[in-house]
Parts: C-alpha cells; sequence; structure tokens
C-alpha cells in the first residue's frame, strides 16, 4: 500500500467541503434528539403512567425508525455518483424508484407497528401499560409511510450535496411537535384528552407535515430543477429497486445491530435495580447528544466518497474518507475531554439524587472512554457507504456488537460482579473492535483500486440504471 502524497491545500479543502455538509446535517440530528425531549417532558407532565407509556413505545417505534432509516441509506451514495459522474439528470430516476421502495417499506413498518403486541410482551412490559402503549403505536403508524418517504427526499438532496433542507425541516418539525403534541395529549381546543395516543398522533401529524412541506420544497427550488423529478409517472422497476434494497438492507440491518446492543444494554442494567437503571440513563442520553456530532460527519463523508468515486477518482476517495475520519477525531477530542473531565457536573443536569451522579459520573467516564472508537466507526461506515460497501460493513458490525461486545459486556456484569460498568465495558470492546476493523476496510478498499478502477460511473442508456 503507498502511502498517500499529502497535499494539504487540498485537505483543508476538503475539510471545508466536509464541514459544510455536515454542520446542517449534525443541526437536523439534533433536531430529531429534541423530538424525543419534547414528548417525554410532555408525556411526564401528564403522568407517570403515560410517560412510561410513551417510553416503552418509543423504544418499539425507534427499531421502525432505524429500519426505515436504514433502507432509505442507499439513496444517497446512489445520487452523490451520479452527480460526481456529471450525471445529474438521472437522479429522477434513482428518485422514482426510492419512492416506491420507500412506499412499500412504509407500509411493512405501519403493519408491523400497529401488530407489535408479541414484542412488548417480550421486553417484560407492565400488564397496566399494554393498553396505552398499544394505543401509542397504533396512533404513531400512520407515520410509518411519511417517514421512510421522508427520508427518500432527504436521500435525494443530500446526495446532491444540499444538505441545508434537512436542516430546515427537521427543526420545522421540532417547532411544530410542541404545540400539537400539547393540543392531542391534554386535550385542547375541544378536543378530549388523549394521553399517550395523543402522542402518537401529534408525532404522524408532524411526520405528514415535514414530508409534504419537503416534497413542495423540492419541486418548486431552482436547485431541483432539470432532474425531472415530478415531470411524469414511473411503475416500479424492480430490478432498479433490487439495487437499492441490495445496498439499503445491509445498512438497516446495521443499524438494528447497533441499536439491538443498546437496547440489551438497558434490558440487563434493568435487573439491577432503580438507581443503576436511572444512571444508565443519563449517561446513554448524554453518549446519544454527543453521537449526533460524528453521525452528521458520516452522513456528509459517505456524499463526498460518493462524489470521488463517480468522478472516478481514487485518490478524491482518500482524502474525502480520511479527512472525514480525521475531523470525527476532532470532534470526539472534545466530546471525550468534557464527559471525562466533568462527569458529575453533567450528570447533575439531569438529576439531584446524589446516587444517581455517582453512579451516572462512573459510566460517563467510560462513554468518555469510548467517544474514539465509536466516532472512528461511525465515519468508517460512511465512507463505505459511500464506495456502495454495505454487506462485509454488516457483517464486521453483527460479529462486533453482539460476538465481541454483548458476551463481554455480560461477563464483566455477572461473572465479576462490575453490574453497569461491566455492560458499559463490553459496548467499549464491541465498538472498539467494530472501529478497527471498519477503519482497516476502508483503508484497504481505498487502496485498492488504481486509476479509473471506481469509475467514472459508466453511462447508460435512457432506462439509467441505479450505478452499482
Amino acid at each position: 500500500m503507498k502511502p498517500i502524497h499529502l497535499d494539504r491545500a487540498r485537505v483543508w479543502r476538503e475539510i471545508g467541503a466536509t464541514v459544510h455538509l455536515a454542520l446542517p446535517l449534525m443541526l437536523a440530528q439534533l433536531a430529531a434528539i429534541g423530538s424525543n425531549v419534547i414528548d417525554a417532558v410532555l408525556a411526564g407532565h401528564v403522568g407517570a403512567h403515560v410517560l412510561g407509556s410513551v417510553a416503552v413505545g418509543a423504544s418499539i417505534w425507534s427499531l421502525a425508525i432505524v429500519s426505515g432509516i436504514g433502507m432509505m441509506m442507499a439513496v444517497p451514495p446512489s445520487i452523490s455518483q451520479l452527480d460526481g459522474a456529471g450525471r445529474r439528470h438521472e437522479a429522477g430516476d434513482v428518485f422514482h424508484q426510492a419512492l416506491w421502495l420507500a412506499l412499500a417499506m412504509g407500509v411493512l413498518l405501519w403493519f408491523l407497528v400497529r401488530h407489535a403486541e408479541p414484542l412488548i410482551k417480550l421486553i417484560g412490559v407492565s400488564p397496566s401499560l399494554y393498553l396505552d402503549v398499544g394505543e401509542f403505536l397504533r396512533a404513531i403508524s400512520w407515520g410509518a409511510p411519511a417517514l421512510t418517504c421522508y427520508f427518500a427526499l432527504r436521500g435525494l438532496s443530500e446526495g446532491l450535496s444540499l444538505t441545508r433542507p434537512s436542516m430546515y425541516f427537521s427543526f420545522g418539525g421540532l417547532v411544530l411537535l410542541l404545540p400539537l403534541g400539547y393540543i392531542f395529549m391534554f386535550g385542547k381546543l375541544g378536543l378530549p384528552p388523549q394521553g399517550a395516543r395523543g402522542c402518537g398522533i401529534a408525532t404522524a401529524a408532524v411526520l405528514w407535515i415535514e414530508m409534504l412541506s419537503f416534497g413542495i420544497y423540492i419541486a418548486l427550488h431552482r436547485n431541483y430543477k432539470g432532474l425531472g423529478l415530478f415531470m411524469h409517472f414511473e411503475w416500479p422497476d424492480f430490478e432498479r429497486i433490487g439495487k437499492l434494497v441490495h445496498i439499503g438492507l445491509p445498512m438497516a440491518i446495521t443499524l438494528l445491530a447497533e441499536g439491538g446492543l443498546f437496547v440489551a444494554a438497558a434490558l440487563l442494567i434493568g435487573t439491577m435495580g432503580e438507581d443503576m437503571v436511572a444512571s444508565h440513563q443519563v449517561a446513554l442520553n448524554v453518549a446519544a447528544l454527543f453521537f449526533m456530532v460524528p453521525l452528521g460527519l458520516a452522513m456528509a463523508i459517505t456524499v463526498r466518497v460518493g462524489n470521488a468515486v463517480g468522478r472516478g477518482d481514487p485518490s478524491g476517495i482518500r482524502y474525502a474518507g480520511f479527512c472525514g475520519i480525521g475531523l470525527t477525531l476532532v470532534t470526539q477530542t472534545v466530546s471525550a475531554a468534557l464527559m471525562l473531565g466533568f462527569p458529575h457536573a453533567i450528570a447533575s443536569l439531569y438529576t439531584h439524587d446524589r446516587t444517581v451522579i455517582a453512579l451516572a459520573a462512573q459510566l460517563l467516564l467510560l462513554a468518555g472512554l469510548f467517544q474514539f472508537s465509536d466516532g472512528i466507526q461511525v465515519a468508517s461506515n460512511g465512507a463505505l457507504r459511500g464506495l456502495k460497501d454495505t454487506r462485509v460493513p454488516m457483517a464486521i458490525t453483527l460479529f462486533a456488537y453482539w460476538g465481541v461486545g454483548m458476551p463481554v459486556g455480560w461477563w464483566l456484569a455477572f461473572h465479576h460482579g462490575l453490574g453497569a460498568r461491566g455492560i458499559w465495558m463490553g459496548l467499549i470492546a464491541g465498538l472498539s473492535m467494530a472501529a478497527l476493523l471498519l477503519f482497516v476496510r476502508f483503508w484497504r478498499s481505498s487502496y485498492r483500486h488504481q486509476p479509473g478502477t471506481f469509475g467514472p460511473v459508466a453511462p447508460v442508456a435512457t432506462d439509467a440504471t441505479i450505478p452499482s
């Protein structure tokens, strides 16, 4: 493997381009976290029973969210490769088939969320919550088609390096959720109080408003002119949809594997007492908040690498990937310093319970340690998505999280008596293994090809296919 001949001017250009793309995406992801906070605050003010129902329902709904998002993650690299190859006008062909896939996925998730009773029982939810959890899920399920179509629209825009609309509409949804949630949950404007069901109705309504608004914006804004997005109707083309599924399904499984690891960790810690559960929730909330920064960077890295693939520029692929990973290390240094330097102060923002603060501070120290591995794994995965390399990364994450992380955490927690700290040490082990293997995978992939091997993406006939 030859080392990169470092062009410092190019490094700074790449960093600037990545940051320009990433900042709106970071803010969009923070808005998504904010919606969870609004739901929890409103539900908590209605009562503990409603808060518990919304919390359980939201955890199940989150599985639907990551499945839908994962599948639609096939869109940005497909669009960005076309854009990099100077075939921007063909984006409409990909987009039309992505919408059919989004609609099918949305209907499937609608059905599964409405019939989640076996999962509710498997989780071990208190029988007193069954009714309201079911009401919440049946209400919010109507938002599933809007969710998947919204991420198809986002994928198109982000693949074209237009990331600000994602920020605009995410924050717009956040602003709408507060009054709508208040009206439906507490029963205002002549409506009856609907508690957990009202929360589901408000969230589903916001998802539809976001999706329709984004669609109108794309149809009318000059940045999307000439793409033929809404000029004609296209029936499903199962060959092209199959190529999107080929890219997206492994990413959906990868996100479910990672999300499932943290759900399983929460269930295991749930057997250790209320203080442990509360401290875990505090530390996990902090870690999730900080994770939005490298996640936004990873989305930008996908687009930058995809552009370089489309141009047939192997050195551009390396600059995009490694500069993005380097930026992630900078952001993770900041988050790690805060968690390692001020764990008690951070924990005290969430609670005044001294026992919970002390336990949460211990977990925050461990969270600080895995900031680097978490950043490297998500950034490397983003770079690999830009190459449309998703199947091997799926296998890597399944092995790292469930073959290393969970067994190590369980062994340390229950065989060595480390409790929640043992579970979090398992998370460190799993994330570190994923970071190592995914980084090596991108390193090898980026050096494996000579100029011209990646592309540019080959021209196609009028019935343009998705580049594979």
